[in-house]
């Protein structure tokens, strides 16, 4: 099925993101293994194999629409130097994919193809639900202090 071109170089950026939250997410990962944050580890992990699902996704979709994906693109990755920084970038990353996600919602309606809004539509409930894991671990070093909540992530 042949798709509308801007939606698909949308879907290409919206690729671009998860490509790049993937690679964000594995490093604070790691980071947080290293520090011996196993909790916080499982965490960050498990929301970029989220992010790679979410890729994969795309992909499928921009390859239906007769598109090409483009893998080769990624954004500006933000790496923290420690779990305030990490979350503070982490949040800052999600609010612009909901953002382009949404405006990726509003094109799929305006050019008719229901299916991939509501793919997309899909993708942006589960960034919303990571939104509010940041929010959350963020609140929590907020409301125990960060040497607190860090005994916690062990």
């Amino acid at each position: 099925m042949k798709g509308n071109p801007k939606l698909i170089e949308k879907l290409n950026v919206l690729l671009a993101h998860e490509l790049t939250a993937i690679n964000q997410y594995m490093v604070h990962s790691e980071m947080d293994d290293n520090w011996g944050y196993t909790k916080l580890h499982d965490n960050v992990e498990k929301r970029a194999f989220t992010e790679m699902k979410h890729a994969e996704t795309l992909i499928s979709r921009i390859l239906f629409l007769e598109g090409l994906p483009i893998v080769s693109n990624l954004l500006e990755i933000h790496v923290g130097s420690d779990i305030p920084k990490q979350l503070a970038n982490d949040h800052q990353s999600e609010e612009v994919a909901i953002r382009e996600y949404n405006e990726g919602i509003k094109l799929a309606g305006e050019v008719g193809d229901f299916a991939t809004r509501e793919i997309l539509e899909q993708i942006l409930n589960q960034e919303d639900g990571h939104i509010n894991q940041i929010e959350e671990l963020q609140d929590q070093i907020g409301h125990m202090t960060l040497p607190v909540f860090l005994s916690t992530q062990v």
